[in-house]
């Protein structure tokens, strides 16, 4: 793990679905390290992990854990998030956040590396990392923005289970096995475990992710509305999301209907242009059944497009499916590319 040249990378929430991942992201992008200090509630503080043929001990998460850390990658929920990121900040940590805690705060750059790296510039030693369901969504839509404009963009998504974390992935699979067993199931988790109602994710699907807003949309749906504003500098996007948990364990789904400002584009222009696109794979080819899918993205760092196609009635108008491991791009691969950026700019002292 250790290198000579490197950096001493602080994950918060390190036992996680998402701070395992950045662990083995980290591992996998052979992040420059010199140390690495994982950090976590007191509640699973003391344990013991193998990272890269290393143990490391857990420690519980507090101010002083911050002192001599150059990067720290937070992904413990927005309230430890609130608590703890200006304490690191304050002891010289540039702090990248996969919480929703500080992402509209006007002062803090929301980051997606191949969309607005530029921003990173911007810092204050925070820097925010959008929702999973963004930023696949804004990867795909970048380069067609740059070429063609954007006006409009309506989403509806499909989204994995694991995106409510570890304890959503367990009631899917033990709902699963309890209906196929004739059992009656309790769900206790699902759409939302600080709600008053629970519905079963087996064999279902349902159209809450977060809670209800007064304007009638869940706060998932007003983050991809809000977030993608932000992340692209347009302000008077018209954007509108309806987002849908499936029973899915990982890997979000999106069908994207998008307006360009040019007349005449063509399809093909529209898949020419995202082959080449970074952190994109074009996977469009119907006659031989070719799309994206969330079973064949898993482990994967892309966001991959298919099905792209020209609105019938809507000349600016296309549609496209939109896949991404919600763990990886959606979360640990976004957030590990941000620190990969800001040492790349020469960011990070």
């Amino acid at each position: 793990m250790s290198q000579q040249k490197g950096f001493h990378v602080a994950v918060v929430g390190a036992t996680g679905a998402v701070g395992q991942q950045m662990i083995q992201t980290l591992v996998k992008e052979n992040f420059p390290i010199s140390k690495l200090t994982l950090l976590s509630s007191a509640r699973s503080a003391g344990k013991v992990v193998e990272v890269n043929g290393q143990e490391i001990t857990i420690q519980e998460a507090k101010p002083e854990s911050f002192e001599g850390v150059d990067i720290a990658l937070f992904s413990a929920g927005g309230n430890v998030s609130k608590e703890l990121a200006p304490e690191a900040v304050k002891r010289g940590a540039i702090v990248v956040d996969n919480t929703s805690a500080f992402r509209m705060d006007t002062d803090k750059p929301l980051v997606v590396p191949e969309v607005n790296e530029a921003d990173l510039h911007e810092h204050t030693g925070i820097i925010a990392n959008p929702n999973c369901s963004t930023i696949q969504m804004v990867v795909a839509l970048e380069p067609i923005r740059q070429k063609f404009g954007l006006k409009k963009v309506i989403v509806s998504t499909y989204q994995a289970v694991s995106g409510a974390g570890a304890v959503a992935v367990e009631e899917l699979m033990e709902q699963t096995k309890s209906i196929l067993a004739g059992e009656t199931v309790e769900p206790k988790i699902l759409p939302v475990k600080a709600d008053n109602n629970h519905y079963q994710i087996a064999f279902n699907a349902i159209p809450q992710i977060d809670k209800f807003q007064e304007n009638g949309y869940t706060f998932e749906e007003m983050k991809m509305i809000n977030e993608t504003k932000k992340i692209m500098h347009l302000p008077d996007l018209q954007v509108s999301a309806t987002c849908v948990r499936l029973p899915v364990a990982v890997g979000h789904s999106e069908s994207v209907y998008f307006e360009v400002e040019t007349d005449g584009v063509s399809a093909q222009e529209i898949k020419a242009l995202l082959k080449d696109a970074p952190g994109v794979v074009l996977q469009d080819d119907p006659e031989n059944q070719l799309y994206p899918m969330p079973a064949h993205c898993v482990g994967k760092n892309d966001v991959f497009v298919g099905r792209i196609r020209k609105d019938i009635d809507e000349d600016r108008g296309f549609h496209m499916w939109v896949v991404s491991d919600n763990l990886l791009k959606g979360a640990a691969w976004n957030s590990v590319q941000i620190a990969e950026k800001l040492v790349e700019l020469g960011l990070v002292k």
